[in-house]
């Protein structure tokens, strides 16, 4: 359907509470809302963007079609919306991804055990304590078990590298005890162990009590290094405890939330307070949100459409949209009383605040990891006049010799980083010889073709925000007509080399942009161009190869392309073949002991 038409059957919509279910071209379902009243919240979509976000704009011009349920409530609309956001996963939705699995605390059984975290149970005779839900929690009760008994946090492995080695920086602290250089008996190491597992199996309050007993007892006994031992034993659980305070609640349960965003992403934190202690904490990095207040009610919803255990207090670092409906949900799922806060003061502003604190850091640190990149990107989309920087880069190649063996090479970059699994190969059908400004014409016409015609699953059926052709003004000349001819929108620039093969210069319809003084970009799209080069002469490479070896065959009185191929594919290499006697050549079906014999004989006679 076109806007017009999408429009025209929005407005016919009833003024009711419902779900609209929004669809491609495909009947795929790409978003999922829910309205008070149907027909002023679907027919806003149709019709002016001024209003709308690029994201919403983006949603819009793939919808082809709407489906939608009435409801008798908002509530309800609600309720149907969660369920069928979790169902079908649409595109356009603030999804969560829910990697949340069972953890397990491993002990190996060796000569020397090791203490690690585990996301599942192997076949290989470990003990394993679990399972627990909370991968935080895990971690952290590894960290300071290890710290608190002084065992190895590296991958050394004992009594192979006993005392073979300095300590690392973890032995000179103290917080190792350094079997590596051998400070500690095997017996002392087992019984370090020992009394690390049974921490993690019983809890600091019984373990201390057993700690003290033996510290007692050593001493006693006048064996005071082995009572100072389990002093600082003591100690080190008790220091634990009081870092934990610092990280705690007057409540027996809450849950803290935090939105934070930069010009390009967000940042979804939870902090989970159980008993007053923390017990877990996740975040998710997740596509700029447009208005912070919708966005907090839906990423809530969601994530606690994931999440069963619910509790009695929920903190904020801002306001939500429909907080009532929110909470009336919430209690639904709950089967109890919810209360919603927006602390201004207290403990609970200062854990509010940590939890702003943990999103930023994340955030900064995915920004630092992507920061360059994303910085090329929007640098090449102004230099190019692009309406965004371009997140998804496709670019070409085309390679032969002398005419022979034309193949092409398609490379992808997502976030300025290659996505092999999206790189393609095409062997050139339409016509032999050197032609690289044909090669590319077929080339793309192919590719949209695939656009066109291919099933959802397939990477072709993703439309770059920026083509890239290896090459000048004639072959941007010779692929612009295809692109407007299959109705695609797509930019499409070549790579211009100088006479050292270095990049130079952006080709386009019209001219040329000089890059060289455009550094972020110019290191971007000389990465292109060199791995789209690679990839294409390493093909072409392959196939000229294997087209050396077929015509090798075919010199051979008897032996055709059917034939040779029967031979490629049995013997996989020429010098397979070479080193095959008549024998052997002549068991391969469709090969007569009289081919065999020419074979044998062409080989032997080389």
């Amino acid at each position: 359907m076109t806007e017009k038409e999408l429009r025209k059957k929005a407005m016919a919509l009833p003024l009711n509470p419902g779900v609209y279910i929004m669809k491609n071209k495909d009947k795929k379902i790409i978003y999922i809302g829910k309205a008070k009243a149907l027909k002023n919240r679907v027919s806003s979509y149709f019709g002016s963007h001024s209003n709308h976000s690029l994201k919403v704009i983006r949603m819009v011009e793939n919808v082809d079609d709407f489906d939608y349920i009435l409801c008798d409530t908002e509530f309800e609309a609600l309720v149907l919306e969660c369920s069928l956001i979790k169902q079908h996963m649409p595109k356009y939705n603030i999804l969560l991804k829910d990697d949340k699995g069972y953890n397990y605390i491993k002990i190996t059984k060796e000569e020397f055990p090791k203490i690690s975290e585990a996301k599942q149970i192997l076949d290989d005779n470990a003990e394993y304590i679990g399972p627990f839900i909370s991968n935080f929690s895990v971690k952290n009760a590894v960290e300071e078990t290890l710290r608190i008994f002084k065992l190895p946090q590296c991958n050394k492995k004992f009594p192979k590298d006993y005392g073979k080695s300095r300590p690392c920086l973890n032995g000179f602290m103290g917080i190792c005890s350094a079997p590596c250089a051998g400070r500690i008996s095997k017996e002392d190491y087992i019984s370090s162990i020992n009394d690390a597992v049974a921490f993690l199996k019983g809890g600091a309050s019984k373990s201390v009590e057993e700690m003290k007993r033996r510290m007692y007892e050593y001493s006693e006994n006048t064996e005071f290094e082995k009572a100072a031992k389990m002093r600082d034993r003591i100690r080190a659980i008790q220091n634990l405890d009081e870092k934990q305070k610092v990280v705690s609640i007057n409540v027996p349960e809450e849950d803290v939330f935090a939105l934070t965003s930069s010009n390009k992403k967000s940042c979804f934190e939870v902090l989970r307070f159980k008993q007053g202690r923390l017990t877990d904490s996740e975040h998710w990095i997740i596509d700029s949100v447009d208005n912070a207040e919708d966005a907090r009610s839906e990423l809530i919803e969601r994530y606690y459409s994931m999440r069963s255990d619910i509790p009695g207090r929920i903190a904020l670092d801002g306001s939500v949209t429909d907080e009532e409906l929110l909470k009336e949900f919430l209690e639904s799922l709950r089967g109890k009383k919810v209360e919603i806060i927006h602390p201004q003061k207290g403990e609970h502003l200062a854990i509010v605040n940590m939890c702003i604190k943990n999103a930023n850091e994340h955030l900064a640190q995915n920004q630092g990891r992507l920061g360059k990149e994303m910085a090329a990107l929007e640098e090449l989309g102004e230099l190019l006049a692009l309406p965004k920087p371009p997140e998804y880069i496709e670019s070409y190649d085309i390679s032969h010799t002398f005419g022979a063996d034309n193949v092409a090479g398609m490379v992808v970059f997502h976030n300025a980083r290659p996505m092999k699994k999206a790189y393609k190969k095409f062997a050139i059908k339409s016509f032999d010889g050197q032609n690289d400004v044909g090669s590319m014409n077929e080339v793309l016409r192919r590719r949209f073709k695939h656009y066109y015609e291919d099933d959802s699953e397939s990477t072709f059926k993703i439309l770059p925000d920026l083509i890239l052709l290896d090459g000048g003004q004639p072959q941007v000349n010779a692929v612009l007509p295809v692109i407007r001819e299959m109705n695609i929108s797509v930019p499409v620039f070549g790579m211009v080399k100088d006479n050292k093969h270095r990049t130079r210069a952006i080709a386009f319809d019209g001219g040329e942009i000089e890059i060289n003084s455009h550094r972020a970009a110019f290191t971007l799209v000389s990465n292109i161009q060199e791995e789209v080069h690679r990839f294409a002469i390493t093909y072409h490479h392959k196939k000229h190869q294997k087209s050396s070896f077929s015509s090798s065959l075919l010199k051979i009185d008897g032996i055709g392309e059917k034939k040779a191929k029967i031979l490629m594919k049995h013997f996989k290499t020429i010098t397979a073949i070479k080193e095959a006697g008549v024998e052997e050549l002549s068991k391969v079906s469709g090969i007569s002991k009289k081919d065999a014999e020419n074979i044998n004989n062409f080989y032997t006679q080389k």
